[in-house]
């Protein structure tokens, strides 16, 4: 860890920028570099700080005299710049890593191939209902070192992906939490799956037994590579499938949580705000964390009940001539589109699509054939999709625009019937982000 000298944040988005703040307040010398333009907003920070940086370039000479590099989680090592960062040996670290450095407060972190927005959304409010002096951060949009720099929480709910796992060393975890490992940005990871589930497991890293690791006793991929994984926290699993002793389970309908045996939680699924067996899951996960933390089972159930869901994951538009809406535009991976379907119990135009990160689509086959009627493709190469169903579905319709992939829908469904977006694919070909996604279906549905 250093204490003086310069560091160099690259990429100026949410994440870095927080980062060139808190870098500021501690006394380093600052210097930002994007390759790409910078938004005004964060522009508009970085002037106010007097704080050095450029744009649409990386100048060599201005990176290569870092004492540290805090990269932003989405530049992979295979750039340029980051190669002559690690011949030179300056050390490359997360805003995540950088931040901890400069705070006492306890961390749960929250990982997982899907699900952990919604886990880590539903984890901060059951904490912040309960009273606990609690911050959000991570992968969710809020920059963990921006809030570390500005507040003075006593916990921190971090959502971590696998790419900020990636640039983190020292930092550890107070309660860590694994939800699954399915296939998912393997284009960073050789295409293989053991080398990013081996990502996901720097959840656990730097753990000791005052710590704890939460982690779903069905998922196949995490219990696969646990069995080679020394774990030196109290571990909780999570199950629908099996009766659990110190953890949580589903029994009759009902979520039991163990952690305490003479406090045990019970909680009907029916009372839970988050539908589908998905979420039966991520509400475990949470409420494990929940009573781990000495958080009263009244205040739980009632967090539990009360939760309303991020945008854009399973979010209700409309329902239009009896035809319902659903915008699911963060499922950028196939496992989460399998969710989606699992979720809908009706009919389904499904509207798919985008950036394939080397996408299976194999585990969504039987799904579709069950209950996709049409497949609507949103994406400027739709010819993998088309290869994978063109035997389960009838109807595959090529779209290049929300507005155009809508009224194609539009067309296809009958009442009774769901549109759904949920893409399985990243965005950026046709779309800045998810959210960018969202929000252009979502106005060209209020448009019917």
């Amino acid at each position: 860890m250093i204490t003086s000298g310069k560091i160099v944040v690259l990429g100026a988005g949410e994440s870095g920028v927080g980062a060139a703040l808190l870098a500021k307040k501690q006394g380093f010398d600052v210097f930002v570099s994007d390759f790409g333009a910078i938004a005004g907003q964060y522009k508009e920070k970085l002037v106010a700080l007097n704080i050095a940086f450029e744009e649409k370039q990386h100048t060599s000479a201005m990176i290569l005299d870092a004492a540290e590099v805090i990269k932003s989680p989405g530049i992979p090592n295979t750039v340029p710049i980051i190669k002559e960062i690690i011949r030179k040996g300056i050390p490359i670290v997360s805003e995540i890593e950088f931040a901890k450095r400069y705070t006492n407060a306890k961390t749960v972190c929250i990982t997982g191939s899907n699900g952990k927005t919604t886990t880590t959304m539903l984890t901060y409010h059951i904490l912040k209902n309960a009273g606990l002096n609690v911050g959000l951060a991570g992968n969710i949009g809020n920059s963990f070192a921006a809030l570390v720099a500005e507040s003075d929480y006593e916990w921190y709910v971090l959502e971590l992906s696998s790419f900020m796992l990636d640039d983190m060393h020292d930092f550890k975890a107070d309660i860590a939490v694994l939800l699954n490992i399915t296939p998912d940005h393997l284009d960073r990871y050789d295409y293989k799956l053991g080398n990013y589930a081996a990502s996901k497991m720097r959840i656990i890293q730097n753990q000791t037994s005052e710590d704890t690791f939460i982690y779903c006793a069905d998922d196949k991929e995490t219990l696969k590579i646990l069995k080679h994984t020394k774990v030196k926290s109290k571990m909780y699993p999570f199950s629908i499938r099996k009766k659990i002793e110190n953890g949580a389970f589903l029994e009759s309908d009902n979520i039991q949580i163990n952690i305490n045996l003479n406090d045990q939680l019970t909680m009907s699924i029916t009372e839970l705000a988050l539908q589908g067996k998905h979420n039966i899951y991520n509400s475990m996960a949470s409420g494990i964390v929940a009573k781990v933390l000495d958080i009263r089972n009244s205040a739980i159930r009632e967090s539990m009940g009360d939760f309303k869901n991020i945008e854009h994951r399973l979010e209700h538009v409309a329902k239009i001539s009896g035809v319902d809406y659903i915008n699911d535009s963060k499922a950028t991976n196939v496992n989460s589109t399998w969710y989606a379907l699992e979720s809908v119990s009706s009919e389904v135009i499904l509207i798919m699509g985008g950036v394939d990160k080397g996408n299976d689509y194999n585990m969504l086959k039987e799904m579709v054939h069950k209950k996709v009627k049409a497949i609507v493709c949103l994406g400027k190469d739709n010819k993998r999709i088309h290869e994978a169903f063109e035997d389960d579905v009838e109807i595959i319709v090529n779209t290049f625009s929300a507005h155009e992939a809508v009224q194609v829908a539009y067309h296809l469904a009958k009442k009774g019937d769901t549109v759904l977006l949920s893409p399985a694919c990243a965005s950026f070909d046709l779309f800045k982000n998810y959210e960018d996604r969202g929000n252009q279906f979502k106005a060209a549905v209020k448009e019917l």
